[in-house]
């Protein structure tokens, strides 16, 4: 799909300024729609839950919201192990989708990582899950960081279409394993701490997010797209994923498939922006230049978030 045949897809309605300043559609207010898609599997630590008791408590906040299915991107180093198969056939036999998020969790965006060590990482951590039934060619660079100079980013992305994957974008990043810092800090000094105040701020930090990038959507793109949000594999979310599925039905959001949102064509986008990377919305109001009072570099990190969190004593 070229760029002019991207932006027909991507845009319907009324005119809006869009990619390349190109005229695109705005279609009405409609419903937003989310996917959950969960980042690293990081299953060895066990504050307040067992790796059984996480495993399950996530899955089951998955299962009891309409058996939703869920993209899950495995950082290998947590599943080549016996307790890893393990726990990840768990997810596999849920029917969720098995997806390549490296071997190692490298920074590629780092000047001391090369392309060609990032792209063995990949291939390492394909070896690993690639006979799970619902393993999908879907990769996520760690971190969101697709590449600090254009040789880097376009290295890989020849290297992933060579192999068959697409890129596993987030359109509404977020920033809760900052959150999730904080609150395995004050478990591991008061195991019977309270821990209220921290899905507040949780569920407060995502709403936040979620309203800002479905915002940009509209205003670059001229449409909600389907998004991917992204949450991590922690005790944060196997405390407190339910109430964030709840919230988004409570405010009209419908909640669907990883597999359905992974179809909306915002995902074949690939910006030429430098560095490369963050939420695909994000990278896409930033490579039309029009958007930059709405942006933020890096898009999401602990800094903009510690603060808040210090004033409320979490």
């Amino acid at each position: 799909m070229n760029r002019r045949e991207f932006s027909k897809a991507v845009g319907m309605g009324a005119v809006a300024l869009g990619l390349d300043g190109v005229e695109i559609g705005v279609s009405a207010k409609s419903s937003p729609e989310v996917a959950i898609t969960m980042d690293d599997f990081n299953w060895n630590r066990s504050l307040r839950l067992s790796p059984d008791e996480r495993n399950r408590a996530i899955l089951q906040a998955l299962r009891s919201h309409g058996d939703l299915k869920a993209a899950l991107f495995v950082a290998c180093k947590n599943a080549d192990s016996d307790k890893g198969k393990e726990l990840l056939r768990e997810w596999d036999r849920a029917g969720h989708l098995i997806a390549n998020h490296s071997f190692s969790h490298k920074e590629f965006n780092s000047s001391k990582i090369t392309a060609e060590v990032f792209t063995a990482d990949i291939a390492r951590c394909d070896d690993i899950i690639k006979t799970y039934p619902h393993f999908q060619r879907l990769f996520r660079f760690p971190y969101l960081k697709e590449g600090d100079t254009a040789a880097k980013r376009d290295a890989v992305r020849a290297f992933l279409e060579q192999h068959g994957y697409r890129n596993g974008h987030v359109t509404i990043d977020a920033s809760d394993w900052a959150i999730e810092v904080r609150l395995s800090a004050r478990l591991n000094k008061d195991p019977a701490a309270d821990v209220t105040l921290y899905r507040g701020f949780y569920l407060n930090h995502m709403w936040e997010r979620s309203l800002y990038y479905d915002d940009l959507s509209r205003k670059v793109l001229g449409r909600s797209v389907k998004h991917t949000i992204l949450v991590h594999y922690n005790l944060l979310n196997a405390l407190f994923l339910g109430d964030l599925l709840d919230m988004f039905k409570s405010k009209g959001w419908k909640l669907i498939n990883a597999q359905e949102a992974f179809k909306d064509p915002v995902f074949q986008a690939a910006p030429k922006i430098v560095p490369t990377g963050e939420s695909i919305i994000w990278a896409l109001a930033k490579e039309t230049g029009k958007f930059d009072n709405l942006l933020r570099y890096p898009g999401e990190d602990s800094g903009y978030e510690n603060a808040k969190m210090d004033k409320l004593g979490l």
